[in-house]
């Protein structure tokens, strides 16, 4: 995305997870969005790590594929 576009996305949190966000954006003097851009932006490396739900699907080789296409 390029830098300074945005755009809306609305996000749900449990709602004891959004008190204790606003409560340190207040602390911050930043907004709320600031806020969650922030942490994703130092969580980013971290969730990089945790595995896909298809990390667990064999990996299929050549010959697997050609037999799926075919059927």
């Amino acid at each position: 995305m390029e830098k300074g576009k945005t755009r809306r996305q609305a996000l749900y949190f449990p709602s004891d997870m959004l008190d204790e966000l606003q409560v340190e954006a207040e602390r911050l003097d930043r907004s709320f969005s600031w806020l969650i851009q922030q942490a994703w932006r130092l969580a980013r490396t971290e969730m990089a790590k945790v595995p896909s739900t298809t990390d667990y699907l064999p990996d299929l080789n050549d010959d697997d594929e050609e037999e799926l296409r075919s059927a």
